[in-house]
């Protein structure tokens, strides 16, 4: 790490005897310029030419874009571990993803009520750990009690508060969940669940964003302020590249419940 931060100070020299001066016009080095240091750092620049991709515009206005940047995870892992950050924003994907097939059907099944979380006494559980659920009819769901009876309250509980627009029966240890009719509203009910949990996803996803920039930012007076300011950048934009995911998702999910 400390060596490559030592060759940004030889950039202008090495730039001029490297690949990227060709391919991008620039003059030839004079005569007279020492080939020792190019051919001491030529593996290190090398990694940062390739690797060091600053914003550009492509035009003044509207069109703008920026360049990818794309640091080696190897120069900066000292700074912080761009490969744990990346997967802890795809976690968020993943998790959105999740929800939608347990929680958002267009047509209430027993494993739709299988992981609700109740909340008892002795602590929270999945439904599906605390009563037998089976489906009696295309229109009803029964979920059976008897081997924690006293859950039932709570288990009912979970059910009506679910977002299904689901009006569970009890009847002694056994909770009757009539299966409603796929209506325009319901389909409109469930389209605005979708859209809260994606925007809850987002704010995880800010959370993680937040918390890789906040550990970049703790090495500011140990390396340079373009190498921080290329980490943030990248953060930012592995960030919004899984907001795009995100919002795809919803966008899937959207279509698939409004029909």
């Amino acid at each position: 790490m400390a060596l490559a931060l030592r060759c940004f100070r030889h950039l202008p020299l090495l730039l001029y005897r490297s690949p990227f001066a060709m391919t991008r016009g620039l003059p030839q080095a004079p005569a007279g310029c020492s080939a020792l240091l190019l051919d001491g750092c030529r593996q290190c620049v090398h990694q940062v030419l390739l690797t060091r991709q600053l914003a550009t515009k492509k035009a003044k206005g509207k069109g703008q874009s920026q360049a990818k940047i794309n640091v080696s995870a190897t120069l900066v892992e000292d700074i912080i571990n761009l490969e744990e950050t990346n997967e802890d924003m795809q976690a968020v994907v993943e998790a959105l993803k999740e929800d939608f097939s347990r929680n958002l059907s267009v047509r209430t099944s027993p494993g739709a009520l299988d992981h609700l979380t109740v909340v008892t006494q002795e602590g929270k559980f999945p439904l599906n750990q605390l009563g037998q659920i089976s489906q009696k009819s295309p229109q009803l769901i029964i979920v059976n009690m008897t081997n924690f009876p006293e859950s039932t309250a709570a288990a009912t509980k979970a059910i009506r508060d679910s977002g299904m627009n689901l009006n569970p029966e009890v009847d002694g240890t056994i909770i009757r969940v009539p299966v409603p009719k796929v209506t325009r509203e319901h389909r409109e009910s469930l389209a605005k669940l979708a859209k809260q949990s994606t925007n809850k996803s987002k704010e995880a996803l800010r959370k993680v964003r937040s918390k890789s920039i906040n550990q970049v930012k703790k090495f500011k007076s140990k390396v340079s302020e373009d190498t921080i300011w290329l980490l943030e950048k990248q953060i930012q934009q592995m960030a919004d590249s899984t907001a795009a995911e995100l919002d795809k998702l919803l966008a899937a999910k959207t279509k698939e419940l409004l029909g």
